[in-house]
């Protein structure tokens, strides 16, 4: 005979076994049908094989009158629990698309509350896969209250916790602004979708025919509105990705970020940096070639790399230690400033400073972007935002200057005069107001209007100028740069001095917040 022990374990293993089977056989062939895996198989695939614990397996929703009273499925759509990523803990809730298509209620607010509120008491990063359908219907203004708790932990939670959204399948309306509250998001090209309101409302409202994948697709988000940091072409890479994102990051602001064993010389030289810069200063040339040939191993993880490539940002490693890299790219628009590539600067910079992430950047910029759809878009206001950000950046802070420094876009890139530890330039170095064909135009005006021969004189003006003012020396000995260097030792050098400065300790001045442009 079952003694009562007995009885009640055979009835918890029931309750388990409803839950681990909440989605119907249907619709969990309707998820693998579309490519896609479950919420409890991204888990199994993101997580350490047997480290993730489960929390609130058997909730489930309350059927006060709300037209689900047949309906109680244990999880109420969304997994949530703890668990280790390479051997560190995180914390993580998956939208079960198999339950109630993973609209959110009440009780599924809940449950990601909870994991919230660990992974903050804990210190440790919150991962949330998202696949769901938004609000549900049938609890009304409860679900939409329920949104209110997720987004104010996120902004509690901001800059404290790495914060990970990886969409996996729509995500609309109120739902998405969970996501662009946190540090980064993930999407599968194809797949994944974001938007406030969907095709048919679009259709409705303003007349636009537009489809799902134009209106909220991966690469919408990607190139275009700039919410989207990393497009997958599956989700098995897409959990790749984020686990390797996490190898840079620390658990929280009060860590370090991991650094693991170099076996990259550490004094090993770049010959190949030393033909980099063309003859011509209008040809470009690949700034992430220079990037990849001075940190470790080559390994470069770009962010936003489809959004503003004006500038190139992402994480690297310099003698084992995480390092955020900010760069324009003259390959686009000679890498100059405009208002997207200032606010995905100003964006990466703040999170390398809140996750104590030393800031390298290499500098060739010419200046902001001109014209009247810059000026009356605001580039004053978003160009103060990167400003803003390395003014108020505390972690170590290194700048190399390989070519064109020109205006006040050679201050806003990390110059010393607003907190760069280090500054170097190559001998390539152009630190100037402007270039030495717009200063000439400018300086001379009156002069080439009477001269003889106005061609001949200004190319003389221009190679005077060229040969006074465009180089880093001027700079060099007023010591607003630190020293001029051979290209080839760029590695030597930048592995040196960040050793060096990675004991920096600098305080801000007492305040609730500053009040940046936004």
């Amino acid at each position: 005979m079952d003694t009562p022990m007995k009885q009640k374990l055979a009835d918890l293993a029931e309750r388990r076994r409803q839950a681990l089977n909440a989605g119907s056989e249907k619709a969990v062939k309707r998820q693998h049908d579309k490519g896609k895996m479950t919420a409890r198989e991204r888990i199994d695939y993101l997580m350490d094989e047997g480290s993730f614990t489960e929390l609130d397996m058997l909730a489930r929703h309350r059927a006060d009158g709300m037209g689900l009273e047949e309906n109680r499925p244990y999880t109420d759509g969304v997994i949530t629990g703890f668990g280790t990523i390479d051997g560190r803990k995180v914390c993580v809730f998956s939208q079960d698309f198999t339950v109630f298509g993973g609209a959110l209620g009440e009780v599924f607010a809940e449950k990601i509350h909870k994991v919230m509120d660990l992974a903050q008491n804990l210190g440790v990063p919150i991962i949330g896969l998202a696949d769901g359908a938004g609000a549900r219907i049938q609890e009304g203004v409860v679900a939409l209250n329920s949104y209110g708790g997720i987004f104010r932990r996120n902004a509690l939670s901001s800059g404290v916790i790495p914060q990970i959204s990886v969409i996996l399948g729509p995500c609309a309306g109120g739902a998405v602004y969970s996501p662009a509250m946190t540090d980064f998001i993930f999407m599968v090209d194809q797949t994944s979708h974001m938007f406030i309101t969907g095709p048919d409302v679009v259709k409705t409202v303003t007349g636009e025919d537009v489809t799902l994948e134009e209106l909220g697709g991966a690469m919408a988000h990607a190139a275009k509105s700039g919410a989207c940091h990393f497009v997958a072409p599956d989700e098995k890479s897409c959990l790749d990705d984020v686990k390797y994102l996490l190898s840079f990051l620390p658990s929280n602001n009060m860590e370090e970020p991991p650094r693991i064993a170099c076996d990259d010389d550490l004094e090993r030289l770049c010959p190949e940096l030393s033909e980099m810069i063309p003859a011509s200063p209008n040809q470009p040339y690949d700034m992430r070639v220079v990037i990849r040939d001075v940190v470790d191993d080559g390994e470069y993880f770009e962010v936003h790399a489809a959004f503003a490539p004006s500038i190139t940002v992402g994480f690297a490693r310099v003698g084992g230690r995480p390092v955020g890299i900010v760069a324009n790219q003259p390959m686009v628009l000679a890498g100059v400033l405009d208002i997207e590539s200032s606010q995905k600067g100003a964006r990466f910079v703040r999170m390398c400073d809140a996750f104590n992430v030393p800031i390298v950047t290499f500098v060739d910029v010419p200046g902001f972007l001109p014209g009247t759809d810059q000026e009356y878009g605001g580039i004053i206001r978003h160009g103060a935002k990167l400003l803003y950000a390395f003014c108020e950046a505390t972690v170590p802070r290194l700048s190399i200057i390989t070519r064109k420094a020109y205006g006040g876009a050679y201050v806003v890139m990390n110059s010393k005069s607003i907190g760069a530890d280090l500054s170097y330039a190559w001998p390539t170095a152009e630190l100037a107001v402007m270039g030495p064909q717009g200063a000439v135009e400018i300086v001379y005006r009156s002069e080439l209007a009477s001269h003889e021969n106005p061609t001949e004189r200004r190319q003389e003006l221009i190679n005077e100028y060229s040969e006074r003012y465009s180089n880093p020396y001027i700079a060099a000995e007023r010591g607003y740069i630190d020293d001029v260097i051979d290209p080839a030792e760029t590695r030597k050098i930048l592995t040196r001095s960040l050793e060096m400065i990675s004991t920096k300790r600098e305080e801000l001045p007492k305040r609730k917040h500053g009040n940046m442009p936004l």
